[in-house]
């Protein structure tokens, strides 16, 4: 998948960027894949940092006025990266910009951009529905880290990716920071991105749950409004329930676990875990919390507001 990704990225039509490699396998792996003959710079982790640390690395060495993200399991259309380019390039209030990201060999979307539910879960918007649905030019809320594209400026400002996520809602977490500070998000259709959806992580795993939980919880605390946030809860045991419904019903990734032959009870231990981090992590949250304050550009209700023409339902939540 990566040597496809890479192919993809040497057909675009704007060419004047660099490719940077990161690899978080801890074994060299890339120099057995015959990734060669494509011109990319290469960043040899000795063990996984993560997909937000791998980002920020990249920039670091190879810094531009613009960073575009792509998973070494999607293949972009040779026009991405003009397109994209050419959208934030016309709205200089935009900071970051969202792909049409397509199922691989289908014409069913994963996502127009991603939606926030009310106790901070973020899902893909339109996922399932057929990608010509999704063709008009608009604003968004979240581009998927999948393939996104974010403005230097933006990210000077605001700090880069919290390699505290580790994996999952880490682009959930940029983009709420960056509303925070005044940005907006464009969605971009003419950039296509065709997405083998898990391949290189996983569609559901113990470790997997735990993350998205834990990372979840770590925005509501980061970036939520202050009655948001203590309402969370709430809605968080609203969501479990739906889960569980889910679970028995054999509907969405509820569903899916238990399909995959893992005991009943992984996930309320993940849960469990994922509170637990949240404690040992509050005295930091809290800090990023007051930072986020006090740079702050928009008010409340225009964060609300912008949270509420992008929001997604914990039903659609839990059947995802």
């Amino acid at each position: 998948m990566l040597l496809e990704c890479l192919a993809s990225l040497e057909a675009q039509t704007w060419t004047d960027f660099q490719t940077v490699v990161v690899d978080n396998s801890g074994r060299g792996a890339i120099h057995r894949l015959g990734a060669a003959k494509y011109k990319f710079r290469l960043i040899e982790n000795a063990a996984n940092a993560g997909f937000g640390e791998a980002v920020n690395q990249g920039w670091r060495i190879e810094p531009a006025d613009y960073l575009a993200v792509l998973n070494d399991d999607a293949v972009a259309s040779p026009g991405w990266i003009e397109s994209l380019l050419k959208a934030l390039e016309e709205r200089p209030e935009a900071g970051m910009a969202a792909s049409r990201i397509v199922l691989k060999g289908t014409d069913k979307l994963d996502s127009a951009g991603l939606g926030v539910a009310r106790d901070g879960s973020s899902k893909q918007l339109g996922r399932m529905r057929e990608a010509a649905s999704e063709g008009r030019m608009r604003e968004a809320l979240i581009p998927s880290g999948c393939a996104a594209m974010y403005r230097a400026k933006m990210l000077d400002e605001i700090g880069m990716f919290d390699a505290r996520f580790f994996l999952y809602c880490e682009d959930t977490d940029l983009a709420l920071r960056g509303h925070w500070a005044g940005w907006r998000c464009v969605y971009v259709p003419e950039a296509r991105v065709e997405h083998a959806y898990s391949a290189s992580a996983g569609r559901v795993s113990p470790l997997k749950a735990y993350l998205v939980e834990r990372n979840r919880l770590r925005v509501v605390m980061k970036s939520f409004p202050a009655l948001w946030a203590a309402a969370a809860p709430a809605w968080s045991v609203a969501r479990y329930v739906l889960h569980v419904a889910a679970m028995v019903m054999g509907e969405g990734k509820s569903g899916e676990f238990r399909r995959s032959g893992q005991g009943w009870w992984v996930l309320p231990w993940s849960v469990l875990k994922a509170h637990a981090a949240l404690a040992a992590a509050l005295p930091e949250l809290l800090r990023q919390r007051a930072e986020i304050r006090r740079t702050r550009k928009i008010t409340p209700g225009e964060f609300k507001r912008r949270l509420g023409e992008h929001a997604i339902s914990l039903r659609e939540v839990a059947g995802q």
